[in-house]
């Protein structure tokens, strides 16, 4: 560095130190700065298995849509920087693929994932269906087709009560979920869609022998109020007490704590994806910290975001997510 890059530096500091101010910090963590070296590529990660497969990174791409404008092409996009640095990826409801529809091109993307995990999804409401009509075969063709890891099942009574045209179920979720553990011999996610889910339910899925468990936590993207926001503004006001009901990623992980100790060796899931209101890496971070079984934690609504506006774009925002949880894993450690 020349005499002049120095004190054009130096200028910089003094003029950006006027912004830089602070008055309060992240109080989940300790700082410790003399523990190690700058980590090199993201060697401190811990590498997690899905579905017998390796993610080089904790990160999940959280299911996304399909059926729509460019849902495609995005779809691609993400397949392909999935396969790039090692991460897990749930495709949207796959319902098209079952009904045939124009869209089903939208979720075949294996060839751009490599052999990275890669989960189909579905609803209860589209499993009642299958049950109901003799049909659950199609849950293997399903998979075959898409040459996919196994099934995400999205449970979702909140949301389909808020939509105006939404389904309704004939019986629990657990039931359903129970009857495709029965005849599925593929790995099984289970997740929320946006209001996450109390103790007693999350204690009766850490009971079954499901792939994950993914938090689909209140406070990242909320799809009652989403369905609830088709409807007329009086109609809004009346459901609108609805929208506010839930469980936190940090709630749901304290009471993943105290259930695995409560089940011991009857706790058979295999992970978390912690979803639902994660922000950054640190907030990633400090759930994979806290929980006492292996984890990842996963994105929509961001991954959604920097698709949207290219390629370029995603790939920086991923290696910036890495290497800033390998920052976190040098130096920070989780209270």
């Amino acid at each position: 560095m020349t005499q002049t890059d120095l004190s054009s530096r130096k200028l910089d500091h003094i003029q950006l130190a006027f912004e830089s101010q602070i008055t309060s910090g992240d109080s989940r963590f300790y700082y410790e700065p003399l523990l190690s070296a700058h980590p090199r590529d993201s060697v401190l990660i811990p590498s997690v298995n899905i579905a017998g497969k390796t993610m080089r990174a904790p990160i999940w791409i959280s299911s996304m849509t399909g059926g729509a404008a460019k849902a495609g092409e995005i779809n691609r996009l993400l397949a392909t920087v999935a396969a790039e640095f090692g991460l897990g990826m749930g495709l949207g409801s796959c319902r098209p693929v079952l009904e045939h529809s124009p869209y089903e091109k939208d979720f075949h993307v294996r060839k751009f994932i490599g052999n990275q995990p890669l989960f189909a999804n579905l609803g209860i409401a589209q499993l009642e269906e299958l049950f109901a009509l003799g049909k659950e075969d199609s849950l293997k063709r399903l998979i075959g087709d898409l040459e996919a890891d196994g099934l995400i099942i999205h449970v979702n009574p909140m949301q389909e009560f808020m939509q105006p045209e939404g389904d309704r179920f004939q019986q629990s979720p657990l039931e359903t979920i129970q009857r495709v553990l029965d005849i599925f011999d593929s790995p099984v996610i289970v997740k929320e869609v946006g209001q996450g889910m109390g103790p007693t339910s999350l204690k009766a899925l850490a009971a079954l022998p499901l792939e994950a468990i993914d938090y689909g936590a209140f406070g990242g993207t909320n799809f009652s109020k989403l369905e609830n926001l088709r409807r007329s503004e009086q109609q809004q006001q009346w459901l609108s007490p609805l929208q506010f009901v839930g469980h936190t990623a940090e709630e749901m992980t304290h009471m993943m704590e105290g259930i695995h100790q409560d089940l011991g060796s009857d706790f058979r899931c295999k992970n978390i994806i912690v979803s639902g209101g994660i922000g950054n890496f640190l907030d990633g971070y400090y759930h994979l910290n806290k929980l006492p079984i292996s984890a990842v934690y996963g994105h929509a609504a961001p991954f959604l975001k920097m698709a949207l506006e290219g390629e370029e774009v995603l790939r920086q925002f991923v290696e910036f997510q890495i290497s800033g949880l390998a920052m976190a894993y040098a130096y920070l450690k989780v209270k």
